[in-house]
C-alpha cells in the first residue's frame, strides 16, 4: 500500500487531519493501534472553550475554532445526512464563578484580559449569575458569562470526522501498531506497521498522549506525556445545570507544571440528562486506576457550586489522558530534525475544540498553502519547547 501521507492516531485530532489532507486530492491513510475514537477522544467532555485561555497563541486558536466549528458542524451534517448520528454541537456559553472574595479579583482580571483580545465576555454579579444558573450557590462572589464556549459529542464528532474523511477517500487501519519508519537516506520513504509497509513520503503523528512514545518508535524526540484526568456522571434528571459552569481555579490547574494531584470544579449537562462533574489532573504516567481520593475530591468540589448535587446518584468514573507538552501549546508542524516526520498534537484538554482548526494548520503547512494564522508558536521549532528537545536542530 501506498499513500501521500500517513495519520498516526485515529482520534479526532488525526481524523481532522486526514480529512483536510485528503480534501486537497491527497491519499491518506490513518493507521490506529486500537479502535477509531476509543481513547482520548472518547474520554472528555466534548468542550469547545475560550474561556479558559489567556490572551496568547492558543487563545488565538480557540478564536480560530469558535468560528470555525459551527460550519464544520454544518458541513457534516450536510455532507453525511440524516442518517449518521448528530454530533450534537451546542454554543451553551459558560459561567466561570468564584467562590471566594480572594478569587473574584483575579478572576474578573483574567476576565478583562480575554475580552481585551478579542473575547465576548459579560460581568455578572451574583444575581445575574443566579438568573443563568438558577441551581448555582447564591454564595458565590463573582461571575462571567462567556457566549462562545460550547460543546459536542466527542466520539460522534470523531466517528463523522472519519466517516467524511472515508468519503474523500481515506483509509482507515485500525489495530495496527507503527513499529517504525523505511528511509531512504534522510528521506522518510514507509511506515512499517506489525502487519504491512506502507510506501510515503509524509507521516503525521497526532496520537494524543502517546504521541511521545510513538515518536520514539519512528526515531524522534518528542515531549509529549500523559496528564491523567477524572470524570463522575450522574443519573439522568431534569435538567438543572444549563452551561458549562466552573470555578476559576480552572485555568491555573490547566496551566500548571505540577506533576500532583489539582482539582477544580467544572459542572455540565448532557442532552442526554446527566450531569458531568470534574475535574482532575495528575502526572502519574499510563496509570489508569480508578483512584476514590481524586473522585472525592472532585465531588467535593462540584459541591461548592451547586449543592444540589449532594442528593444526587453517581452512576460512573471513567478516566483518560491529555497530550501534556510543557509550554502547554499544541505542537503542530514539521520536525526540522526529521524532514517529512509531522506533529498535531499536545492540546492537551483542548484537543476537540481545536482539532478542525487543527487538521486545517497542519494540513495548509505541508501543502504550502496560506494558513489561517501564524502557525510559528505551535512549530517543534519554537524556543520555548527547545529546551525540552535533545539532538538539536537538523
Amino acid at each position: 500500500m501506498n499513500a501521500d501521507v500517513v495519520v498516526i492516531g485515529a482520534g479526532i485530532v488525526g481524523a481532522a487531519c486526514a480529512r483536510a489532507l485528503a480534501r486537497t486530492g491527497l491519499s491518506v491513510a490513518v493507521v490506529d493501534r486500537g479502535a477509531p475514537a476509543s481513547a482520548t477522544s472518547a474520554r472528555g467532555e466534548g468542550n469547545l472553550l475560550v474561556s479558559d485561555k489567556a490572551p496568547g497563541p492558543e487563545l488565538d486558536l480557540a478564536m480560530l475554532a469558535a468560528g470555525h466549528w459551527p460550519h464544520l458542524a454544518a458541513s457534516l451534517a450536510d455532507e453525511l445526512g440524516p442518517g449518521f448520528p448528530d454530533i450534537e454541537y451546542d454554543r451553551k456559553g459558560g459561567v466561570v464563578v468564584a467562590t471566594t472574595e480572594e478569587g473574584a479579583e483575579p478572576l474578573r482580571a483574567f476576565a478583562n484580559g480575554q475580552a481585551a483580545a478579542g473575547v465576548e465576555v459579560a460581568h455578572l454579579t451574583p444575581g445575574e449569575a443566579l438568573s443563568l444558573e438558577p441551581h448555582l450557590n447564591p454564595a458565590i462572589t463573582a461571575a462571567v458569562h462567556y457566549p462562545q464556549d460550547a460543546q459536542l459529542q466527542p466520539v460522534v464528532a470523531t466517528e463523522a470526522l472519519l466517516a467524511s474523511a472515508r468519503r474523500a477517500g481515506v483509509r482507515v487501519l485500525a489495530h495496527q501498531e507503527v513499529i517504525g519508519l523505511v528511509r531512504d537516506g534522510e528521506r522518510i520513504t514507509g511506515v512499517r506497521t506489525a502487519a504491512e509497509t506502507i510506501g510515503t513520503s509524509a507521516v503525521v503523528v497526532a496520537a494524543g498522549p502517546w504521541s511521545g512514545e510513538v515518536a520514539g518508535v519512528l526515531g524522534a524526540d518528542l515531549p509529549v506525556r500523559p496528564r491523567r484526568g477524572m470524570v463522575l456522571v450522574t443519573a439522568r434528571m431534569a435538567q438543572r445545570v444549563f452551561h458549562k459552569v466552573y470555578d476559576g481555579d480552572y485555568f491555573g490547574a490547566t496551566q500548571s507544571a505540577d506533576a500532583d494531584l489539582q482539582t477544580s470544579s467544572v459542572v455540565e449537562s448532557t442532552p442526554g440528562g446527566t450531569v458531568l462533574i470534574g475535574s482532575s489532573r495528575q502526572q502519574i504516567g499510563f496509570d489508569d486506576r480508578l483512584r476514590v481520593n481524586v473522585l472525592a475530591e472532585v465531588a467535593a468540589r462540584a459541591l461548592r457550586l451547586f449543592p444540589f448535587l449532594a442528593g444526587t446518584p453517581v452512576i460512573r468514573a471513567y478516566g483518560g489522558f491529555r497530550p501534556y507538552v510543557p509550554d502547554h501549546l499544541p505542537v503542530v508542524g514539521e520536525d526540522p530534525r526529521h524532514l517529512g516526520l509531522w506533529y498535531a498534537t499536545g492540546h492537551e484538554g483542548a484537543g476537540i475544540g481545536l482539532a478542525g482548526v487543527t487538521g486545517d494548520l497542519l494540513c495548509a503547512q505541508l501543502t504550502g498553502a496560506a494558513p489561517a494564522l501564524d502557525p510559528a508558536p505551535f512549530q517543534p521549532s519554537r524556543p520555548s519547547l527547545a529546551a525540552h528537545l535533545t539532538g538539536g536542530a537538523a
